[in-house]
């Protein structure tokens, strides 16, 4: 049992340091000679990067972030050879890799504790143990993100609408981990709580109208470029 514990410790540092690589903060240096965390917003997350440096250097932040949390998901699956570690305390081990992932992205501890707000790890992570709903909730970014163009509001409402998903999908849930899901819900509700939690102070600018908004698909209005430099 002592290796059992030892196995899953050294899995959650993994995960931590996984969430920790600030692609942000190396690519921005690296090829922009920026350090992203004292511009714009001053996260070093894919929101910040598209507002900073543009949708060149927002892609590859998205991809590995979303990477690094799906990997460090996974890689505790890695204790199904343990005869000590039930489904159930399997399923369990994957929501606190998820969390310790995106612990790690929002104090990385390879850039002085100083991160991003970890939603693109999130749903990394989220898609390693149900994809589907992950999906979901991506898509309902995409369409809030497209008709409002901001960032804060299709992130918070995609969290507020994730515990709803993990609802709707209940019956495949508990046919897939069996009397674990109620660990999934109460880890959806969690993590809805947490994401308005993170963007309190954007849903104070929302709210203020002072918001800035991202456009990607077509040129913003003057008016708008005025309005996001305030």
């Amino acid at each position: 049992m002592v290796l059992t514990y030892y196995c899953i410790i050294t899995l959650l540092i993994i995960a931590y340091l996984l969430g920790s690589l600030p692609s942000a903060v190396w690519i921005g240096k690296r090829y922009y000679g920026v350090d992203i965390r004292q511009h714009g917003s001053k996260n070093a997350g894919t929101t910040n990067m598209l507002r900073v440096l543009g949708k060149r250097a927002a892609i590859p932040v998205f991809l590995i972030d979303f990477l690094k949390g799906f990997v460090a998901v996974n890689v505790m699956t890695l204790m199904r050879y343990d005869d000590n570690i039930s489904p159930a305390w399997m399923i369990n081990l994957k929501i606190i890799a998820v969390f310790v992932a995106v612990i790690g992205h929002v104090f990385p501890v390879f850039a002085g504790f100083k991160g991003g707000k970890g939603v693109a790890t999130l749903i990394g992570a989220i898609s390693g143990i149900q994809p589907n709903i992950a999906l979901y909730c991506f898509c309902v970014w995409v369409l809030v993100f497209m008709i409002y163009h901001y960032v804060s509001l299709a992130s918070i409402v995609a969290g507020c609408v994730f515990p709803v998903f993990v609802s709707i999908f209940s019956g495949s849930i508990y046919r897939r981990y069996g009397d674990t899901s109620v660990s999934f819900v109460l880890f959806s509700i969690v993590v809805a709580v947490l994401l308005v939690w993170t963007h309190r102070k954007n849903i104070g600018r929302l709210l203020n109208g002072t918001e800035s908004r991202i456009f990607i698909w077509k040129h913003r209005p003057r008016s708008t470029q005025a309005e996001d430099k305030k």
